[in-house]
Protein backbone atom coordinates (compact mmCIF):
# COMPACT_ATOMS: atom_id res chain seq x y z
CA UNK A 1 0.00 0.00 0.00
CA UNK A 2 1.56 3.43 -1.42
CA UNK A 3 0.40 6.92 0.55
CA UNK A 4 0.78 10.32 -1.44
CA UNK A 5 -0.38 13.68 -0.23
CA UNK A 6 -3.05 16.22 -1.21
CA UNK A 7 -3.74 19.54 -0.84
CA UNK A 8 -6.25 21.99 -1.46
CA UNK A 9 -5.08 25.46 -0.70
CA UNK A 10 -8.01 26.49 1.63
CA UNK A 11 -7.70 29.72 3.49
CA UNK A 12 -10.58 29.89 6.04
CA UNK A 13 -12.06 33.11 6.98
CA UNK A 14 -10.94 35.14 9.59
CA UNK A 15 -7.84 32.03 9.72
CA UNK A 16 -5.01 34.90 9.27
CA UNK A 17 -3.36 33.37 6.49
CA UNK A 18 -2.44 34.60 3.13
CA UNK A 19 -3.74 32.96 -0.10
CA UNK A 20 0.11 32.84 -1.35
CA UNK A 21 0.46 30.57 2.33
CA UNK A 22 -0.83 27.13 1.31
CA UNK A 23 0.97 27.14 -2.11
CA UNK A 24 4.35 27.99 0.26
CA UNK A 25 3.90 25.22 2.36
CA UNK A 26 2.62 22.66 -0.56
CA UNK A 27 6.12 23.71 -2.37
CA UNK A 28 8.03 23.57 0.76
CA UNK A 29 6.64 19.68 1.64
CA UNK A 30 7.08 17.90 -1.01
CA UNK A 31 11.04 17.39 -1.69
CA UNK A 32 11.02 16.16 2.03
CA UNK A 33 7.84 14.15 1.50
CA UNK A 34 9.50 12.54 -1.81
CA UNK A 35 12.63 11.77 0.43
CA UNK A 36 10.42 10.58 2.83
CA UNK A 37 8.87 7.32 0.24
CA UNK A 38 5.25 9.46 -0.37
CA UNK A 39 4.30 8.30 -3.90
CA UNK A 40 2.29 10.94 -5.43
CA UNK A 41 0.79 14.75 -4.88
CA UNK A 42 -2.98 15.45 -5.59
CA UNK A 43 -4.12 18.91 -5.81
CA UNK A 44 -8.19 19.43 -5.36
CA UNK A 45 -10.12 21.57 -7.31
CA UNK A 46 -13.02 23.75 -7.34
CA UNK A 47 -14.21 27.36 -8.39
CA UNK A 48 -15.78 30.50 -6.81
CA UNK A 49 -15.24 29.44 -3.04
CA UNK A 50 -14.77 32.02 -0.77
CA UNK A 51 -11.76 30.26 0.92
CA UNK A 52 -9.53 30.13 -2.23
CA UNK A 53 -10.23 26.80 -2.94
CA UNK A 54 -7.63 26.17 -5.71
CA UNK A 55 -9.41 26.96 -8.85
CA UNK A 56 -6.42 26.54 -11.27
CA UNK A 57 -4.48 22.70 -10.57
CA UNK A 58 -2.81 22.89 -13.26
CA UNK A 59 -0.89 25.49 -12.29
CA UNK A 60 -0.37 23.92 -8.74
CA UNK A 61 0.47 20.81 -10.43
CA UNK A 62 3.35 22.05 -12.28
CA UNK A 63 4.38 23.76 -9.57
CA UNK A 64 4.62 20.21 -7.73
CA UNK A 65 6.49 18.72 -10.71
CA UNK A 66 9.07 21.51 -10.61
CA UNK A 67 9.88 20.47 -6.51
CA UNK A 68 9.96 16.44 -7.40
CA UNK A 69 11.88 13.95 -9.22
CA UNK A 70 9.61 11.07 -9.14
CA UNK A 71 6.41 11.49 -7.39
CA UNK A 72 3.25 11.29 -9.57
CA UNK A 73 1.10 14.66 -9.71
CA UNK A 74 -2.22 15.10 -9.93
CA UNK A 75 -5.61 16.57 -10.74
CA UNK A 76 -7.84 15.24 -7.44
CA UNK A 77 -10.37 16.08 -9.36
CA UNK A 78 -10.17 18.93 -12.31
CA UNK A 79 -13.87 19.79 -12.90
CA UNK A 80 -13.60 19.11 -16.74
CA UNK A 81 -16.55 21.12 -17.87
CA UNK A 82 -15.65 24.18 -16.69
CA UNK A 83 -13.10 23.97 -19.85
CA UNK A 84 -11.97 24.57 -23.12
CA UNK A 85 -11.49 20.48 -23.89
CA UNK A 86 -8.69 21.49 -26.68
CA UNK A 87 -7.49 24.05 -24.70
CA UNK A 88 -7.38 21.80 -22.07
CA UNK A 89 -5.43 19.01 -23.48
CA UNK A 90 -3.05 21.07 -25.02
CA UNK A 91 -2.29 22.28 -21.38
CA UNK A 92 -1.98 18.53 -20.00
CA UNK A 93 0.24 17.35 -22.64
CA UNK A 94 2.53 20.28 -21.96
CA UNK A 95 2.39 19.29 -18.12
CA UNK A 96 2.77 15.66 -18.80
CA UNK A 97 6.00 16.47 -20.83
CA UNK A 98 7.16 19.07 -18.02
CA UNK A 99 6.78 16.61 -15.32
CA UNK A 100 8.64 13.46 -17.38
CA UNK A 101 5.41 11.73 -17.84
CA UNK A 102 4.16 11.90 -14.27
CA UNK A 103 0.60 13.63 -14.25
CA UNK A 104 -2.74 11.66 -13.61
CA UNK A 105 -5.29 13.07 -15.22
CA UNK A 106 -8.14 13.18 -11.93
CA UNK A 107 -11.30 14.37 -13.20
CA UNK A 108 -15.32 15.09 -12.41
CA UNK A 109 -17.93 16.75 -14.32
CA UNK A 110 -18.70 19.19 -11.01
CA UNK A 111 -21.97 19.51 -8.87
CA UNK A 112 -21.98 22.86 -7.27
CA UNK A 113 -24.88 25.12 -9.03
CA UNK A 114 -22.73 28.11 -8.08
CA UNK A 115 -19.50 27.02 -9.66
CA UNK A 116 -21.36 26.44 -12.62
CA UNK A 117 -23.33 30.18 -12.65
CA UNK A 118 -20.09 31.74 -12.26
CA UNK A 119 -18.57 30.06 -15.62
CA UNK A 120 -21.77 30.51 -18.10
CA UNK A 121 -22.02 26.15 -17.81
CA UNK A 122 -25.48 25.05 -17.54
CA UNK A 123 -25.31 22.59 -14.49
CA UNK A 124 -27.72 20.12 -16.34
CA UNK A 125 -25.08 19.77 -19.04
CA UNK A 126 -22.38 18.66 -17.05
CA UNK A 127 -22.24 15.31 -17.54
CA UNK A 128 -22.88 15.32 -20.84
CA UNK A 129 -20.00 18.08 -21.41
CA UNK A 130 -17.91 16.05 -19.28
CA UNK A 131 -17.60 12.53 -21.30
CA UNK A 132 -17.55 14.57 -24.52
CA UNK A 133 -15.33 16.59 -23.48
CA UNK A 134 -13.08 13.43 -22.63
CA UNK A 135 -13.82 11.77 -25.69
CA UNK A 136 -12.37 15.23 -28.06
CA UNK A 137 -9.28 15.20 -25.27
CA UNK A 138 -7.93 11.23 -25.93
CA UNK A 139 -8.45 12.00 -29.65
CA UNK A 140 -6.51 15.17 -29.73
CA UNK A 141 -3.72 12.79 -27.99
CA UNK A 142 -3.49 10.10 -29.66
CA UNK A 143 -4.68 10.84 -33.75
CA UNK A 144 -2.15 12.79 -35.56
CA UNK A 145 -4.96 15.01 -37.11
CA UNK A 146 -8.27 14.95 -36.18
CA UNK A 147 -12.00 16.66 -35.89
CA UNK A 148 -14.73 16.68 -33.54
CA UNK A 149 -18.52 17.03 -34.09
CA UNK A 150 -20.11 17.08 -31.02
CA UNK A 151 -23.76 17.76 -29.11
CA UNK A 152 -21.49 20.84 -27.17
CA UNK A 153 -18.07 20.81 -28.75
CA UNK A 154 -16.61 21.46 -32.48
CA UNK A 155 -13.31 21.70 -33.59
CA UNK A 156 -12.30 21.71 -37.45
CA UNK A 157 -9.67 19.60 -38.78
CA UNK A 158 -6.83 20.25 -36.59
CA UNK A 159 -3.45 18.88 -34.70
CA UNK A 160 -2.43 19.16 -31.05
CA UNK A 161 1.13 19.00 -30.51
CA UNK A 162 3.50 18.45 -28.02
CA UNK A 163 1.64 14.83 -27.72
CA UNK A 164 2.05 13.38 -23.93
CA UNK A 165 5.02 11.78 -22.64
CA UNK A 166 2.91 9.17 -21.51
CA UNK A 167 1.49 6.52 -24.21
CA UNK A 168 -1.44 6.63 -25.29
CA UNK A 169 -2.32 9.37 -22.77
CA UNK A 170 -2.09 10.02 -19.24
CA UNK A 171 -4.16 7.86 -17.03
CA UNK A 172 -7.78 8.94 -16.62
CA UNK A 173 -8.78 8.57 -12.70
CA UNK A 174 -12.70 9.10 -12.34
CA UNK A 175 -13.96 11.17 -8.99
CA UNK A 176 -17.56 9.97 -9.33
CA UNK A 177 -19.66 8.22 -7.11
CA UNK A 178 -23.03 7.83 -9.14
CA UNK A 179 -23.94 3.96 -10.34
CA UNK A 180 -24.31 5.46 -14.23
CA UNK A 181 -21.52 7.18 -13.99
CA UNK A 182 -19.03 4.66 -12.19
CA UNK A 183 -20.01 2.29 -14.84
CA UNK A 184 -19.08 5.20 -17.26
CA UNK A 185 -15.46 4.96 -15.68
CA UNK A 186 -14.97 1.68 -16.50
CA UNK A 187 -16.25 1.39 -19.72
CA UNK A 188 -13.38 4.21 -20.48
CA UNK A 189 -11.03 2.45 -18.34
CA UNK A 190 -10.71 5.12 -16.20
CA UNK A 191 -9.04 4.55 -12.16
CA UNK A 192 -11.83 4.98 -10.21
CA UNK A 193 -10.69 7.69 -6.92
CA UNK A 194 -12.65 7.35 -3.64
CA UNK A 195 -13.68 11.15 -2.45
CA UNK A 196 -12.71 11.74 1.31
CA UNK A 197 -16.43 12.79 2.06
CA UNK A 198 -17.29 9.02 1.91
CA UNK A 199 -17.43 6.51 4.71
CA UNK A 200 -16.03 3.20 4.44
CA UNK A 201 -19.14 1.65 3.33
CA UNK A 202 -19.93 3.68 1.22
CA UNK A 203 -16.65 3.58 -0.51
CA UNK A 204 -17.55 -0.56 -0.64
CA UNK A 205 -20.68 0.25 -2.20
CA UNK A 206 -18.96 2.42 -5.02
CA UNK A 207 -16.82 -0.28 -5.87
CA UNK A 208 -19.40 -3.09 -6.84
CA UNK A 209 -21.19 -1.65 -10.08
CA UNK A 210 -17.27 -0.47 -10.76
CA UNK A 211 -15.78 -3.44 -10.72
CA UNK A 212 -18.81 -5.42 -12.35
CA UNK A 213 -18.71 -2.88 -15.17
CA UNK A 214 -15.04 -3.49 -15.49
CA UNK A 215 -15.71 -7.27 -15.70
CA UNK A 216 -18.17 -7.12 -18.19
CA UNK A 217 -15.56 -4.64 -20.40
CA UNK A 218 -12.99 -7.88 -19.49
CA UNK A 219 -10.49 -5.72 -17.91
CA UNK A 220 -8.36 -5.74 -14.89
CA UNK A 221 -8.77 -2.83 -12.45
CA UNK A 222 -5.09 -1.85 -12.12
CA UNK A 223 -5.28 0.56 -9.23
CA UNK A 224 -7.51 1.23 -6.25
CA UNK A 225 -6.84 4.97 -4.57
CA UNK A 226 -8.77 6.36 -2.27
CA UNK A 227 -8.74 9.42 -0.41
CA UNK A 228 -8.69 10.24 3.51
CA UNK A 229 -8.13 13.40 5.30
CA UNK A 230 -5.61 12.26 7.70
CA UNK A 231 -3.42 14.11 10.52
CA UNK A 232 -1.05 12.52 12.70
CA UNK A 233 0.09 13.89 16.10
CA UNK A 234 1.72 12.46 19.23
CA UNK A 235 -1.33 11.93 21.08
CA UNK A 236 -5.33 12.02 19.75
CA UNK A 237 -5.68 14.69 22.07
CA UNK A 238 -2.87 16.74 20.19
CA UNK A 239 -4.49 15.51 17.09
CA UNK A 240 -8.06 16.50 17.42
CA UNK A 241 -7.43 19.53 18.73
CA UNK A 242 -5.09 20.63 16.01
CA UNK A 243 -7.33 18.96 12.83
CA UNK A 244 -10.96 19.02 14.22
CA UNK A 245 -11.49 22.39 13.55
CA UNK A 246 -10.31 21.89 9.85
CA UNK A 247 -13.03 18.83 9.74
CA UNK A 248 -15.80 20.79 11.27
CA UNK A 249 -14.83 23.11 8.73
CA UNK A 250 -14.35 21.45 5.59
CA UNK A 251 -17.52 19.21 6.42
CA UNK A 252 -20.02 21.75 7.55
CA UNK A 253 -19.08 24.46 4.58
CA UNK A 254 -18.55 22.02 1.56
CA UNK A 255 -19.97 19.06 1.86
CA UNK A 256 -22.90 19.45 4.51
CA UNK A 257 -23.57 23.08 2.39
CA UNK A 258 -24.08 21.04 -0.90
CA UNK A 259 -26.23 18.55 0.26
CA UNK A 260 -28.16 20.52 2.39
CA UNK A 261 -28.82 22.76 -1.17
CA UNK A 262 -29.46 19.16 -2.70
CA UNK A 263 -26.58 19.25 -5.18
CA UNK A 264 -24.97 16.05 -3.57
CA UNK A 265 -25.70 13.97 -1.16
CA UNK A 266 -23.92 13.43 2.42
CA UNK A 267 -24.93 10.95 4.56
CA UNK A 268 -23.96 10.72 7.89
CA UNK A 269 -22.85 7.43 9.44
CA UNK A 270 -26.57 5.99 10.03
CA UNK A 271 -27.33 6.70 6.56
CA UNK A 272 -29.58 9.51 7.30
CA UNK A 273 -29.93 12.32 4.23
CA UNK A 274 -27.45 15.59 5.43
CA UNK A 275 -30.34 18.08 4.79
CA UNK A 276 -29.00 21.20 6.95
CA UNK A 277 -25.06 22.07 7.01
CA UNK A 278 -25.35 22.47 10.72
CA UNK A 279 -26.04 18.86 11.22
CA UNK A 280 -22.78 18.06 10.20
CA UNK A 281 -19.65 18.00 13.27
CA UNK A 282 -16.41 16.71 13.63
CA UNK A 283 -17.94 13.86 16.15
CA UNK A 284 -20.56 12.59 14.07
CA UNK A 285 -18.35 12.11 10.86
CA UNK A 286 -15.41 10.64 12.26
CA UNK A 287 -15.47 6.99 10.08
CA UNK A 288 -14.18 10.01 7.43
CA UNK A 289 -11.34 10.73 8.65
CA UNK A 290 -7.90 9.22 10.16
CA UNK A 291 -7.01 11.82 13.14
CA UNK A 292 -5.50 10.17 16.03
CA UNK A 293 -1.85 9.00 17.27
CA UNK A 294 0.56 6.29 14.93
CA UNK A 295 -1.45 3.44 16.74
CA UNK A 296 -4.68 4.58 15.75
CA UNK A 297 -3.56 5.53 11.90
CA UNK A 298 -2.07 1.65 12.08
CA UNK A 299 -5.59 0.34 13.15
CA UNK A 300 -8.03 2.39 10.61
CA UNK A 301 -5.63 1.63 7.43
CA UNK A 302 -5.35 -1.76 8.18
CA UNK A 303 -9.32 -1.48 8.61
CA UNK A 304 -9.58 -0.08 5.06
CA UNK A 305 -6.62 -2.56 3.64
CA UNK A 306 -8.95 -5.48 4.84
CA UNK A 307 -12.23 -3.92 3.19
CA UNK A 308 -11.19 -2.37 -0.29
CA UNK A 309 -7.79 -3.17 -0.68
CA UNK A 310 -6.62 0.44 -1.65
CA UNK A 311 -3.22 0.43 -3.67
CA UNK A 312 -2.78 3.86 -2.42
CA UNK A 313 -3.97 6.37 0.58
CA UNK A 314 -3.47 9.77 -0.72
CA UNK A 315 -3.79 11.59 2.97
CA UNK A 316 -4.81 15.19 2.74
CA UNK A 317 -3.23 16.38 6.00
CA UNK A 318 -2.70 20.32 4.59
CA UNK A 319 -6.52 20.62 6.23
CA UNK A 320 -8.06 24.22 5.95
CA UNK A 321 -6.62 26.44 8.72
CA UNK A 322 -4.10 23.75 9.69
CA UNK A 323 -0.40 25.75 9.19
CA UNK A 324 2.14 24.26 7.51
CA UNK A 325 4.09 23.76 10.51
CA UNK A 326 1.54 21.68 12.15
CA UNK A 327 0.74 19.68 8.84
CA UNK A 328 4.60 18.78 7.98
CA UNK A 329 5.06 17.41 11.42
CA UNK A 330 2.26 14.70 10.56
CA UNK A 331 3.68 14.10 7.33
CA UNK A 332 6.78 13.17 9.02
CA UNK A 333 5.62 11.50 11.47
CA UNK A 334 2.86 9.29 9.65
CA UNK A 335 6.06 8.43 7.21
CA UNK A 336 8.63 7.63 10.62
CA UNK A 337 5.60 5.88 12.35
CA UNK A 338 2.78 4.59 10.20
CA UNK A 339 4.13 3.68 6.82
CA UNK A 340 6.31 0.87 7.50
CA UNK A 341 4.12 -0.85 8.99
CA UNK A 342 2.57 -1.18 5.57
CA UNK A 343 5.91 -1.89 3.33
CA UNK A 344 5.07 -5.29 3.36
CA UNK A 345 1.74 -5.05 1.84
CA UNK A 346 2.66 -2.76 -0.92
CA UNK A 347 0.30 -3.06 -4.48
CA UNK A 348 2.13 -3.34 -7.57
CA UNK A 349 -0.18 -0.58 -10.12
Amino acid sequence: MKFGLMFSQQVPPNSGISWQEPYEDMLKCLPVAEELGYTSCFNVSHHAQKDGLCPGPLIACAGAAAVTKNMRIGTGVLLVPMYAPLKLAEDIAVLDNLSGGRFVFGVAPGYVAYEFEAHGIPREQRVGRFEEALDLMTRAWTEETFSFDGKYYQVPETRLTPKPAQDPHPPIWYGVSATASLRRAAKRRAVQIMSPRHGPEELVAHFKPYEEAAAKEGWTIPERPIMRSVFIAETQEKAEETASPALNYLFTELYGAASAAGERVLRAADGSLITDKDQVGFENFKNRYIIGDPAFAIEQLELYRDAIQPTEVICWMHLPGVSGKDAMKSVELFAREVMPHFAGHANQS
